[in-house]
């Protein structure tokens, strides 16, 4: 196999933490290891551009813990794979085309070949390296479409065991572990290749194939392909150009008397011919592992990190700024030229995990670090509609699912129309997608875990919606999916206004007040009245302790949240509800409430929680009712006691990074409410920020007289240079043409927003 190989270069010791950084490179402050433990499941590995499609890295298994990333602090190596997600939950997803070094001749490549660390893992932007406990060190770096593997032995007698069968295990015993369905290895003079077919995973998809193409820069002594089931060998072939084939577990394993070698492999979903034009297109034979970390850390810093800087020189605040950058960042996966299933000229993202988890606050900051992505995103689900007949909520190797409560994908296209997003997007497309969200019922896909209706795609629920303006215990989720059902008609209230539709614009705003039909007056909780709760056919509210939702999850009538969180998420509609709890001091005391300790047993024992995204905007809801102090020292006191860049320093599951975007809205001093044009003030961290729109715009943000340990408090502002007395500004004020934003900030709280409150246009009579 010696023909294509390139010259060795051993690296070694060369970067054993990390290679020189220069004054500029913020990704000199990016910890990859932040979120990896505590819940958090990030992926650590290497992510050469933002969005790229191989996240090549770590496969570690405890035999009793799900490695949602693939990493997991504590077990055993099982391989080392070139396809990841990041942040998520429900279940592993990917961990497929792995490699496992292993040390000496392998007779059985079935058998257990795990093995663990020798030393903690390191990393850093664009690189990865483990020492293994049998003495070999891998070393790992990527491009969007390739992986780079340089291993060093402690012999020369090693083997290398490629693995086509290899996926990342569940066990939850939820039915959502990831299966090997099919696939082939064949081994050629100067490269190997083959295609694994899988199935299941969190999103419950059907066969998906990728496609991989490699090579080793040395030519091993033995080569040969494997099949079989379980441990037990079914075929085990030394001769070159071997084709195998069949529904159990495959690969190939090659034995080398170098203590170094290295691997670069390409994927594909298209064919194993594109697999190997994007390993030769993006890693030369001589390419080294060093090329394509500086090549990966420029990408970062140009394309992303560099998008918001500052003068200051607190090295905690830099670390937390430029690490969630990277975190929020890694997912979905740009697959744009490597759509199997249809013909297209426009753009394909992949792995979005999901608008349910991003809508809130990630989508809008996607918006404006990243435009040229964000509208590429827009026109990639909107052509999974063309194409596939509903806009995912959730989507991974090539299907929709899961919808976890709305079809908040329309939440993502309103606030993209009404911010202004035009571009190369076909925003009639765009609008018919959202009608048919909103009209026409899904197929029910039969999930086990959510029977009742289909949880896929659309909305399941819209039965119930259509007939009562409301949604029955006939379906689960019925209380959270009616507040998220409301928030997505107002999303078509805001297209529709836009495009002159009239008639729809009057039908979805009324539609968008149906949370108000699950608001029970007379259900009470720590002094308070009226909740949304369940409601039967018959119109009859059911009895609900507004601070339990039993399990809160699938089967359950709120997901991931407590009556009290969902209670106060109809964020277009908020002068409504504060009509409805008595008014803005009542409405002050049950915010108050929600960050109150002791009340519940989880989320650090107060109702607002930091870890899921119905939480979200809580803090900053103080706004509406003229108290933007208690909206800052709300939320600064989430940042500061929920964050860090330490591997728990996010509070649980990053949800793709959901968790990222808030706190650096926190950090930025502002807050979106999507759907809408207006951003709810705060306060910022630094005391210059500058955030780069593209386009030759730019938002300047300054903050005098204060710092964001101890006197972090508005005490007056100005907009683009003018005196400002809103808790409020929109998307033109500051980012549709750029801006700046001056903050005075001091230890003691100011009523400095006496102006009008923020819009709340699901409460205007029309």
């Amino acid at each position: 196999m010696g023909r294509l190989y390139w010259p060795l270069i051993i690296l070694g010791n060369l970067f054993p933490v990390k290679f020189a950084r220069a004054d500029t490179d913020y990704a000199q402050y990016v910890n990859v290891f932040t979120g990896t433990t505590g819940g958090g499941n990030m992926f650590p590995g290497v992510v050469a551009a933002p969005f790229a499609m191989v996240k090549l890295g770590p496969d570690v298994s405890s035999g009793t813990k799900d490695a949602y990333s693939g990493y997991l602090a504590d077990g055993s190596f099982t391989g080392f794979s070139m396809m990841h997600e990041s942040g998520t939950g429900g279940a592993p997803k990917y961990g497929v085309i792995s490699q496992m070094p292993v040390v000496g001749n392998v007779d059985n490549p079935l058998a257990d070949l795990s093995t663990g660390r020798a030393a903690a893992d390191e990393g850093f932007v664009g690189y990865y390296k483990a020492s293994l406990a049998s003495g070999v060190t891998v070393e790992l770096a990527a491009t969007e479409h390739a992986g780079l593997y340089e291993y060093s032995f402690p012999e020369g007698n090693s083997s290398i065991v490629i693995d086509v069968s290899h996926v990342l295990p569940s066990y939850r015993g939820s039915g959502w572990s990831q299966g090997y369905s099919n696939g082939s290895f064949a081994i050629f003079e100067d490269h190997f290749q083959g295609s694994g077919t899988y199935n299941n995973g969190w999103n419950l998809a059907p066969d998906w194939t990728i496609y991989f193409c490699g090579t080793f820069d040395t030519d091993p002594v033995s080569a040969k392909t494997f099949t079989g089931t379980g441990t037990t060998l079914d075929s085990y072939d030394s001769e070159f150009g071997v084709w195998t084939s069949g529904s159990y577990r495959q690969g190939g394993v090659f034995t080398f008397n170098e203590t170094s070698v290295k691997s670069r492999v390409g994927i594909s979903f298209i064919s194993y011919r594109k697999a190997c034009q994007n390993v030769h297109n993006e890693i030369s034979g001589d390419t080294s592992l060093q090329t394509l970390v500086d090549s990966a850390t420029s990408k970062w810093n140009r394309e992303i990190l560099g998008k918001i800087t500052t003068s200051s020189t607190n090295t905690t605040d830099l670390e937390l700024l430029y690490t969630n950058l990277y975190g929020m960042n890694l997912i979905p996966s740009n697959r744009t030229g490597e759509n199997p299933d249809w013909d297209s000229d426009e753009p394909y993202y992949d792995d979005i995990f999901t608008f349910w988890d991003l809508f809130r606050c990630s989508t809008a900051l996607t918006h404006i670090i990243q435009p040229v992505a964000y509208e590429e995103q827009i026109r990639s689900i909107i052509d999974v509609w063309r194409h596939e007949g509903y806009l995912p909520d959730a989507r991974s190797s090539n299907f929709n699912g899961r919808t976890q409560g709305g079809s908040n994908a329309d939440n993502v296209l309103a606030d993209a129309y009404v911010k202004g997003v035009r571009g190369s997007i076909d925003w009639q497309d765009g609008y018919s997608a959202m009608v048919k969200d909103a009209e026409e019922v899904p197929e029910n896909n039969d999930d086990p875990t959510s029977p009742d209706s289909s949880d896929k795609e659309g909305r399941g629920a819209l039965p119930d919606w259509l007939k009562y303006g409301y949604i029955t215990p006939t379906y689960n989720r019925a209380v959270s999916r009616a507040v998220e059902y409301s928030v997505n008609d107002f999303a078509l209230y805001q297209v529709a206004k836009g495009l002159g539709e009239k008639a729809d614009a009057s039908k979805y705003l009324k539609r968008s007040r149906n949370w108000r039909n699950h608001w029970n007056p007379n259900a009470t909780s720590q002094g308070h009245s009226g909740f949304v709760v369940p409601r039967l056919a018959s119109g009859s509210f059911v009895e609900q302790d507004p601070l339990s939702c039993g399990g809160c999850y699938w089967g359950d009538a709120y997901y991931q949240g407590l009556p009290w969180e969902y209670s106060m998420n109809a964020h277009h509609d908020v002068d409504t509800l504060i009509k409805y709890v008595g008014g803005n001091d009542s409405f002050v005391d049950r915010l108050d409430l929600m960050f109150q300790p002791g009340l519940v047993n989880t989320g650090g024992g107060t109702i607002f929680n930091a870890a899921n995204e119905p939480s979200f905007t809580t803090p900053y809801l103080y706004n509406f009712v003229g108290r933007q102090d208690l909206a800052v020292n709300r939320s600064r006191t989430v940042a500061k006691t929920y964050y860090n860049t330490g591997p728990s320093g996010i509070p649980g599951n990053s949800d793709a990074g959901a968790m990222q975007t808030w706190i650096l809205w926190n950090m930025i001093g502002l807050y979106p409410l999507t759907g809408q044009t207006t951003f709810l003030i705060g306060s910022p961290w630094f005391s210059d920020m500058e955030i780069d729109l593209g386009t030759g715009r730019t938002l300047n943000i300054t903050s005098s007289g204060g710092n964001s340990d101890d006197a972090y408090y508005v005490q007056s502002l100005k907009v683009n240079g003018k005196r400002w007395d809103k808790a409020w500004v929109t998307w033109d004020d500051v980012f549709a043409d750029g801006g700046s934003l001056e903050f005075e900030l001091g230890e003691d709280p100011v009523l400095w927003a006496t102006g009008p409150a923020p819009p709340s246009p699901g409460s205007e009579s029309q």
